[in-house]
């Protein structure tokens, strides 16, 4: 539907928070989405007053995967631009600056996967699920993140089988970050948006970027790269205010006693 809101974005001081809104689509990714995703996360990225981006869902489903009746009556080619805007909104994620986490409080499937795993990281709830029908569903997705999370073989009994993962499974492959009952899941998500936000942003920003970059090469390069960013870190960074606040701590224990 034309004008359909498909995500909210919202901005409280340096915390932004963007949540998938098309509970009654359980918030399934259709183009508008795509669209709507990628400007979000480009304007985030280009905000200075952003440090963190809180990735959520409105209702009890995270995402429930591609809508695949947008795709009624299209043909081959439709479908593959349909398929280069969600790669267009996972990569905008995924390039974002700024960290970004996902916040899951139920069932993941196809395309929601790939839009939390392009996160840095996912907290979820006990009541989450991660599933990957992509074959079943006569289509190809989610083989390159996935296989890069998890593993190459889990990755493909996950894709050949369709079946749901929990998320207790789903943490101990290292997919989930952190877990928590329902009830707990906001209060995380809250508590890890301020904690990052609270951290000096160049410091924040270089290190994500080492991280990331240095993931695709050996560890001699890592190293290049991170001894790079300490350089530009000690010449742009706040680190003095950061040695001088871990002092002040200190002082503050020692004289309670602690």
């Amino acid at each position: 539907m034309a004008g359909e809101t498909t995500i909210a974005v919202t901005r409280e001081g340096a915390i932004a928070r963007i949540v998938l809104d098309r509970p009654g689509a359980r918030n399934a990714l259709d183009l508008p989405m795509c669209h709507d995703l990628a400007r979000a996360f480009e304007q985030l990225d280009a905000d200075p007053d952003i440090r963190v981006v809180v990735l959520g869902a409105n209702g009890p489903v995270f995402c429930a995967g591609a809508d695949l009746k947008e795709r009624t009556g299209r043909d081959g080619t439709w479908v593959y631009q349909r398929r280069l805007a969600a790669f267009r909104a996972y990569e905008t994620i995924e390039r974002c600056r700024k960290p970004v986490f996902a916040v899951v409080q139920g069932p993941v499937v196809g395309s929601g996967g790939e839009i939390a795993m392009a996160c840095d990281f996912i907290v979820a709830s006990t009541e989450a699920s991660f599933r990957f029908p992509e074959p079943q569903w006569g289509t190809v997705g989610a083989t390159q993140r996935l296989q890069r999370v998890i593993g190459k073989s889990r990755a493909k009994e996950l894709l050949f089988t369709g079946r749901t993962m929990p998320v207790e499974e789903a943490h101990a492959l290292g997919l989930v970050a952190r877990v928590v009952a329902p009830d707990e899941l906001d209060a995380l998500a809250e508590e890890t948006a301020a904690a990052i936000a609270a951290a000096p942003p160049l410091a924040m920003a270089l290190t994500k970027h080492c991280v990331d970059m240095g993931s695709t090469t050996d560890l001699a390069s890592g190293i290049r790269i991170e001894l790079a960013a300490i350089e530009r870190n000690l010449a742009e960074g706040d680190w003095k205010s950061g040695i001088e606040e871990f002092n002040s701590s200190v002082g503050r224990k020692a004289s309670a006693g602690e």
